[in-house]
């Protein structure tokens, strides 16, 4: 059986996370897949990322959210006798796929498998546009936690300064 198991206590604010939660719900619903939402609680999560909070994205921040949210994710496996578990953090071209792969290969000492799968490759990203597109589902602009939020808000920030000098 394929199941989703939506566990992302990084994402910030909570409207995020409701918003990006609301099209996971539809995403099942029109695929007919089982969705599992454990409780929403980032204070865990903040505690695992705290010393690497001023560091940059797809630094050593972004590995501790990747380890953690698979753990738990493997965790979850196990106990329900899934056989497999895997991510769709590596669509992203801006996810390091070596890292979650890694993290996954050592995950398996739980005794359930990581699925590997680089869904980047092949246009997986672009279609991941299409698709977002073809269903009119919300995009984000930044990977979720509040520390990339910020990151994001300062990029465009730089970029319009950049425009209005020229």
């Amino acid at each position: 059986r394929l199941s989703i198991y939506f566990f992302n206590p990084n994402i910030q604010p909570k409207k995020e996370y409701q918003l990006r939660l609301k099209e996971m719900i539809e995403l099942c619903k029109y695929h007919n897949l089982e969705l599992i939402v454990p409780e929403y609680d980032p204070k865990e999560w903040f505690k695992k990322v705290k010393l690497y909070k001023n560091y940059p994205e797809g630094s050593k921040r972004c590995t501790l959210c990747y380890a953690y949210r698979l753990y738990k994710t493997a965790v979850f496996a196990k106990k329900h006798n899934f056989e497999y578990f895997t991510t769709t953090l590596s669509v992203s071209p801006l996810k390091k796929y070596n890292t979650i792969l890694q993290i996954g290969k050592t995950l398996e000492s739980l005794n359930v498998l990581f699925f590997e799968e680089d869904f980047k490759k092949k246009d997986g990203f672009k279609r991941s546009c299409e698709l977002s597109k073809e269903f009119n589902f919300y995009r984000q602009n930044y990977c979720g936690c509040v520390y990339s939020y910020h990151e994001s808000i300062n990029r465009k920030l730089k970029k319009q300064a950049q425009s209005n000098a020229n």
